[in-house]
């Protein structure tokens, strides 16, 4: 992504509604999975560090991430180390984690496959892949393109990519359902009729006024008491958990 939106990021990640409800979503499902005391987690592209700080209540947190200054901001919360890397083929870390988290990542890599393979090969026996990834080819947009994505995605996609990579699919829901007949009509009207210029895309990122941003982050988190129970059937987004094969014999 383009330095200025990393900033952009770093300015509104810990308030928007729209950081702030995936976060508290993604900390319910994580909460979910049970995991031991003191488990290896590693955030793949963790951007400006705005998960890392919920992240580290789940276990030990690692961290990477492809842009030198967005690591350098991340680094500035303290939570731990972020270290410089890449996906597929530059994770500098050779520890094998219990969970691995890549939050709106996948889109913007040309090998998501490959990228998906080489997390297996950093997680242990069991361990599990959380993912978030934007959803429906039809909602791209302005958006997408300033934000570098390769792809948008339908939920049976990207369970097929995820098994190919030799995972077991654990959950997968859509998400941001309540949102999404309004996404969705802005996006398609503003396609049809090309009214969007970069700074229609832009808009996303600035903060609504307190009240606006209260109701949004509301109703937006809100979701997650139904999440994990069941998959939500449509959305603007999609999570998903996989699972790293057990071995035979300790299946």
């Amino acid at each position: 992504m383009d330095k200025e939106l990393y900033l952009q990021f770093a300015k509104v990640e810990d308030s928007h509604w729209w950081f702030v409800g995936r976060r508290l979503i993604v900390d319910k499902i994580i909460r979910q999975l049970n995991l031991a005391q003191n488990s290896h987690i590693l955030e793949a592209g963790c951007g400006t560090g705005g998960n890392l700080v919920m992240l580290s209540r789940h276990g030990q947190i690692s961290a990477m991430e492809l842009d030198t200054m967005a690591c350098q901001i991340a680094n500035q919360r303290q939570v731990t180390q972020v270290k410089l890397g890449s996906l597929p083929d530059k994770i500098p870390f050779t520890d094998d984690y219990d969970l691995i988290v890549i939050l709106d990542v996948l889109e913007h890599i040309d090998d998501d496959l490959a990228t998906l393979k080489a997390l297996y090969a950093r997680l242990k026996p069991g361990g599990l892949l959380l993912i978030t990834v934007p959803a429906y080819q039809f909602l791209w947009s302005r958006h997408d393109e300033i934000n570098h994505h390769k792809r948008r995605y339908i939920l049976r996609s990207l369970k097929h990519i995820v098994k190919l990579a030799g995972y077991s699919v654990h959950y997968s829901s859509y998400f941001n359902i309540f949102l999404f007949p309004v996404v969705a009509t802005v996006r398609l009207l503003r396609n049809w009729l090309r009214l969007e210029s970069s700074e229609d895309a832009s808009s996303d990122l600035k903060l609504p006024t307190k009240p606006i941003n209260q109701f949004l982050t509301f109703l937006f988190a809100s979701e997650r008491y139904l999440m994990g129970r069941f998959g939500l059937p449509f959305g603007v987004s999609i999570l998903l958990v996989a699972q790293k094969t057990l071995p035979s014999h300790e299946r």
